[in-house]
């Protein structure tokens, strides 16, 4: 018996009850946007099915960005649960940071391209070749894996399913209601889940102080409160670079296309980091409290162990469903983007115009993703550095060079950079130099990656000096 089907030994009739009610709830919420685009009179489009048509309101976008950025809580939980503040820094504070960059930067120059996703607007700036890569790269952090066996966790301790079933259940319902509506299905589905994910870390953490109060932090060593932890500088710094990957994140460009404004994706993005804030926060002490009550030993798990066994009847039910709630809501963005990433961006133009081709490419992703999650054994945080800083290294230093510059890229040259910077983060994690020398892959990838620029702009401008 795994850990997830002990604690199933915790939930009540009425916990079943009340997570069985949400997930209804849930439902409604996504049926309702689909009759209302019906009611309407709405004729379902490409741009529709895509964007929403570019008229989601700012109520809207807030709740679908944010709910769309914690999927992974089963990996943040863990590293609150083993290094303490650490968490709140590397998996919250770099990440605000960038997400003010994005907004206050990148977003106007974004806009103005009348994109519908990021290899168009590549493809746009850049060239036909870069945007191909761009569409590979962006399919490769949107295939879910992690969220799909996340998923198949909460259905398999709820409900008792094996985990290979548990997952195919779980993702072959998001893909229904994906089909459905497209982005409006997903929007409208994360409207629902925002409100229940933030309602049950607030929860805990609420518990937990009249519970336990304040004193009960003493019994903990003191690296909980040290913002680096057990870590060196370099090591911190490296999740700062990794955090750099939102500027390159294709669900935070999609969100931007989609929005009804320039203004409303800009005080979307503000008003998102605040609720994000309050987020990290909450999950961030909420397993510190856990580890004051649980062995170390317990780390993978121990925030939501601790969760069950503080909750009262009915709120348990109503915390696991938190949990699948911000589950869901990222898989569903991810399944629903990879998707269209595959027919929009790599597609024949013959094909990529055609709703047919999303629901085909649809349904491939998510058999893929269901495929890797049976097989892949892998650490959470090992899968985020990995993909965070091959993300990072491959898009964007030439990227924000192009958003930012007069003189841009050509095709080629974009090409070059990218594929130096990618290839190399691959080199160093898989020849085993990362754990010879200490140092992560993302530090060599960004040197990479700005070397080769240097060489490509250097060759150019030379080629330019012997022209004339």
């Amino acid at each position: 018996m795994n850990t997830f089907q002990k604690l199933s030994t915790l939930l009540s009739t009425l916990d079943l009850f009340v997570f069985c009610l949400i997930l209804f709830i849930t439902l409604g919420f996504i049926i309702f946007g689909h009759l209302r685009r019906q009611t309407n009179g709405e004729k379902e489009t490409l741009l529709d099915l895509m964007l929403m048509g570019r008229k989601l309101t700012l109520p809207l976008f807030v709740a679908t960005l944010v709910a769309t950025w914690y999927g992974g809580i089963f990996g943040v939980s863990q590293i609150a649960f083993e290094y303490g503040i650490f968490n709140f820094i590397t998996q919250g504070f770099f990440w605000y940071i960038t997400y003010i960059i994005f907004a206050v930067f990148l977003l106007k120059k974004i806009r103005s391209s009348d994109a519908v996703t990021l290899p168009d607007l590549i493809h746009k700036s850049v060239g036909p070749q870069s945007a191909k890569l761009a569409a590979v790269m962006n399919i490769l952090n949107l295939v879910p894996i992690v969220y799909t066996i996340s998923l198949g966790l909460i259905i398999n301790m709820v409900f008792g399913i094996e985990q290979t079933y548990a997952m195919a259940i779980g993702v072959s319902c998001v893909l229904m209601y994906s089909m459905i509506g497209g982005l409006r299905s997903v929007v409208y589905s994360d409207v629902f889940q925002f409100f229940v994910m933030f309602s049950s870390v607030i929860l805990v953490l609420v518990l937990s102080y009249f519970t336990y109060g304040l004193d009960v932090f003493k019994t903990l060593p003191d690296y909980y409160f040290q913002p680096m932890s057990k870590f060196t500088l370099l090591e911190t710094l490296a999740w700062g670079l990794i955090a750099l990957s939102t500027l390159v994140d294709p669900n935070f460009y999609q969100r931007a296309f989609a929005a009804k404004s320039l203004k409303v994706a800009r005080n979307g993005i503000f008003i998102s980091t605040c609720f994000w804030i309050i987020f990290d926060f909450s999950l961030t002490m909420g397993a510190i409290y856990a580890r004051t009550q649980l062995a170390s030993d317990a780390s993978e798990y121990g925030y939501f162990t601790y969760a069950l066994q503080l909750l009262p009847d009915g709120l348990r039910g109503f915390f696991l469903a938190g949990i699948c709630a911000t589950i869901l809501s990222t898989l569903d963005s991810y399944l629903f983007l990879a998707a269209t990433t595959l027919s929009y961006d790599l597609l024949p133009k013959k094909y990529n115009s055609k709703i047919a081709s999303y629901y085909i490419c649809i349904i491939l992703i998510s058999a893929l993703s269901i495929f890797l999650a049976t097989v892949f054994d892998g650490n959470i945080k090992s899968i985020w550095k990995t993909l965070g800083s091959l993300s990072s290294c491959t898009l964007l230093f030439p990227l924000l060079f192009n958003l930012s510059s007069k003189k841009k890229l050509k095709d080629h040259e974009f090409l070059i950079v990218c594929l130096a910077g990618g290839l190399s983060v691959i080199y160093w994690r898989l020849s085993g130099m990362k754990a010879f020398y200490n140092l992560d892959e993302i530090y060599i990838g960004i040197t990479v990656s700005i070397s080769m620029f240097s060489l490509v702009k250097v060759k150019s401008l030379l080629f330019n000096q012997t022209q004339n």
